[in-house]
């Protein structure tokens, strides 16, 4: 079990990593380390629920939608108001995004944990460059 365990741990910690270096090579405040935490411990907490209370599927559900609304708060704390423009909200969806990753890599669900990754690159770097070649 322990094994499997820290599989799940580094997979999470690994996809979260994937994430921030774009974040990073963008300067953001959010980087490697914060995008790999945050898949780490959600993936933590449900790894806790699946693995180690062997908790049934419904009893997880608590700990997933608080380990969410905590994540929320990291969200918020993300997102500054300047005078002319708000920043950060893309970096607080994605933190938020991530959240799902790591949930999903401790519930043993890797296609769709690495799915989400490669989705969360993809709204990153193609739509990027798409808004600067719009944008006035």
């Amino acid at each position: 079990m322990e094994l499997v365990v820290l599989q799940k741990l580094g997979l999470a910690a690994l996809l979260g990593i994937i994430v921030g270096w774009e974040r990073h090579l963008k300067k953001n405040p959010a980087g490697m380390r914060t995008h790999a935490l945050v898949t780490l411990g959600t993936c933590a907490f449900t790894v806790i629920g699946v693995h180690v209370l062997a908790a049934p599927s419904s009893a997880i559900i608590p700990i997933i939608q608080a380990t969410i609304i905590g994540l929320g708060f990291l969200g918020a704390g993300l997102i500054f108001e300047g005078q002319e423009q708000t920043r950060g909200l893309t970096t607080a969806a994605e933190v938020w995004t991530l959240a799902s990753v790591g949930i999903l890599v401790g519930l043993g669900n890797y296609f769709l944990a690495v799915a989400m990754t490669l989705l969360v690159l993809i709204i990153l770097l193609p739509l990027r460059w798409i808004e600067e070649k719009i944008s006035p």
